[in-house]
């Protein structure tokens, strides 16, 4: 009895100490990296198509995650009883030096999707990281071998590429990557699976870390430097639990794949949907637009801050409704989700805004929420003239 105790207490020790030294090192780490990217005048420039921010911020925040994250792993996760962790470091470091390359040389698309697709080989046979059991979704429950391949593969890929496209308001993918691992680590914990309970609350404790400086208005930006990392350290935080969900001992979940899909639902569908449109209208699914759920809410009048708070709570909405209704079953689960998510897609069209121009009476005038409205209004005018075109 004592020992079980004494093993308790350890691994709480081990896991706060790890989440407390991942918060600190990115905390204090960030205005250093704010401090250099000044002198060496690593910037993202703003410019009128796409971008809201009108002075030029550094985005190499994911720097600082990446700092905080990685040594929580290397100074607290037993490797001899996770020896899969060494793959799944050195997939964390691929990824961080593509991601640091674009943040300063920039990339194509192309060449970061076959880093990725490398990323995801590393991953699944020499990590063993592979979806197996769908669990009863749409009648399937074992996968054969090369179909599993194929499933984890898009996985990985679609989740990584989700947080790097969602990443486009100050605080949302720092606040969506939080709010999905802490509770994949509250269940990994829960069930005793304590290396990935680290896992989970060391990338927890680095995002709230940079949310600091990342809440509107931003003092630095992750980059794809920290989006590319937060999508990859979910793909497999959200395959491992599918994985074990139903074998967990103390929480077992019976519905899986359905409570994973729901956990990341919003960043997971907002980019389905965006790269469908995309392939729909002939162009690249990585060719810029001002489609994904973010911009359909700023064109609506919200501000940064108001966004990203929103999104957070619809994300918190989803994963409680999924888990009281997992009893349901898994396919009718995710097929709920999906009609709940596109109805409420399909309420954002509707509700589009008549083109007006608000009167600042204040002498004082805001830059941001000026420049705001001006893409807020370019883009609504393009929606009206392309509506012109198609009743001409």
């Amino acid at each position: 009895m004592f020992i079980e105790f004494f093993k308790i207490c350890f691994c709480m020790v081990q896991l706060i100490f790890g989440g407390l030294l991942a918060f600190l090192l990115t905390f204090y780490s960030i205005p250093v990296i704010i401090k250099v990217a000044r002198v060496k005048k690593l910037y993202d420039e703003p410019d009128d198509v796409r971008k809201l921010h009108v002075k030029p911020i550094p985005s190499l925040g994911g720097l600082g995650i990446f700092i905080g994250f990685m040594l929580c792993l290397l100074l607290t996760v037993n490797f001899s009883i996770v020896p899969e962790f060494q793959y799944y470091i050195a997939s964390f470091l691929i990824i961080f030096f593509v991601g640091i390359k674009d943040d300063i040389l920039i990339l194509s698309a192309i060449k970061k999707f076959i880093v990725q697709f490398i990323v995801a080989g590393i991953l699944i046979f020499k990590g063993n990281l592979v979806l197996t059991d769908m669990q009863g979704f749409l009648g399937i429950n074992q996968i054969p071998v090369i179909i599993s391949y194929i499933l984890t593969f898009f996985t990985i890929v679609v989740i990584t590429n989700a947080f790097n496209l969602i990443d486009g308001v100050d605080g949302l993918a720092g606040s969506l990557g939080f709010i999905s691992s802490v509770i994949f680590g509250a269940f990994f914990l829960m069930n005793g699976n304590l290396s990935y309970a680290i896992l989970s609350f060391g990338l927890a404790c680095s995002s709230l870390a940079f949310l600091i400086y990342n809440f509107q208005p931003a003092k630095i930006f992750m980059g794809d430097t920290g989006s590319l990392l937060l999508g990859l350290v979910n793909s497999i935080l959200v395959i491992k639990f599918i994985e074990m969900g139903s074998h967990f001992d103390n929480y077992p979940i019976t519905a899986a794949p359905a409570i994973g899909f729901c956990i990341l639902l919003l960043p997971l569908m907002d980019t389905l949907r965006v790269f469908g449109i995309r392939l729909i209208q002939g162009r690249s699914p990585f060719s810029p637009d001002r489609n994904h759920i973010h911009h359909l809410l700023l064109d609506r009048g919200m501000n940064h801050r108001t966004v990203t708070l929103t999104c957070s709570a619809l994300s918190v909405i989803f994963i409680t409704v999924g888990f009281l209704l997992q009893g349901i079953g898994t396919t009718s689960l995710i097929v709920g989700l999906l009609g709940a998510f596109f109805i409420g897609i399909y309420g954002l069209h509707l509700t589009k805004p008549k083109v007006s121009m608000n009167v600042v009476k204040s002498e004082r005038v805001n830059k941001f929420q000026v420049k705001e409205e001006r893409f807020r209004l370019i883009s609504l005018l393009k929606r009206e003239q392309v509506s012109a075109v198609d009743e001409d």
